[in-house]
């Protein structure tokens, strides 16, 4: 059965094996409400459902309506989680590190999906937006635009955001993007790895139609291995994967996804599993 879940603060809709995931509060430049990450992570959960059936969700495109990305997190929740923690009882929860931790989930589980993830990245991409773009494996940028790390100017800590800032960019840029309250453009987005490819709106969905090609054009379970080995070699020395890795390895090739690609191969055709 085709993804056919209905959602209030997103839009999801799948075409073939892609999942393209719309933020829609076009209004608020689709800030992040507690509703619409609750609702990000229902669509992620149903597409990773979706693995071994004959019309899977392969990849999930992930972009904002009204030619906006994301304008950060919503300040009503935020200004509701602040009235809570005033009226709290002493050793109680602490409503404003729920709201904020809610948001690092979020983060993560679009960070560590098997799936790949794929961000359209136009007009404001702020704050919790930035750091959901982050976590996309490749993110494909309109000149349109523009990144903000307002945090530390607003007397706060991009804290959820931090690791995956470090992750995508390195140390050093992202702590300069910190410590400035960082404003990036297209073109220096690109520059520094922010985002893989940048295009004129326009030329945008050839961008995104090239990369799902791609994309579609791995083994799936191949694609979800890679991504866990990844994950797991950016926080080890490499010679404490070899055997790890080279187990991994013969899985793969020993499984149908390794026969299928190599017989392909042989026989100068596509695999099964790309679009003929």
């Amino acid at each position: 059965m085709a993804f056919a879940m209905q959602f209030e603060a997103i839009h999801a809709e799948q075409t073939g094996p892609a999942l393209h995931i719309t933020l829609n509060r076009p209004e608020s430049r689709n800030a992040m409400s507690l509703q619409m990450v609750a609702e990000l992570r229902q669509a992620l959960q149903a597409a990773e459902a979706t693995v071994g059936q004959p019309d899977a969700v392969r990849v999930v495109v992930l972009r904002g309506a009204g030619g906006h990305f994301c304008a950060g997190a919503d300040l009503k929740d935020m200004a509701g989680a602040r009235m809570r923690a005033m009226q709290a009882t002493p050793g109680g929860g602490d409503p404003i590190a729920e709201v904020n931790a809610a948001f690092g989930e979020l983060c993560v589980a679009y960070s560590r999906t098997p799936l790949a993830v794929v961000a359209v990245l136009e007009g404001t991409v702020m704050g919790g937006g930035f750091g959901l773009a982050c976590v996309a494996d490749v993110a494909l940028a309109s000149e349109t635009a523009s990144f903000r790390l307002p945090e530390t100017a607003l007397g706060v800590v991009p804290a959820q955001i931090a690791p995956f800032l470090v992750e995508r960019l390195g140390y050093s840029q992202a702590k300069r993007l910190a410590v400035t309250g960082g404003r990036l453009d297209a073109a220096a987005a690109l520059r520094i790895g922010m985002v893989h490819a940048v295009a004129t709106t326009a030329a945008l969905p050839a961008e995104l139609d090239t990369v799902l090609a791609d994309i579609l054009a791995c083994a799936p379970g191949a694609l979800a291995a890679t991504k866990a080995l990844m994950a797991q070699a950016r926080l080890s020395e490499p010679q404490a994967l070899v055997s790890a890795a080279a187990a991994i390895f013969s899985r793969a090739a020993q499984g149908p996804e390794g026969l299928e690609g190599m017989t392909a191969f042989i026989q100068k055709r596509k695999p099964q599993w790309a679009p003929q």
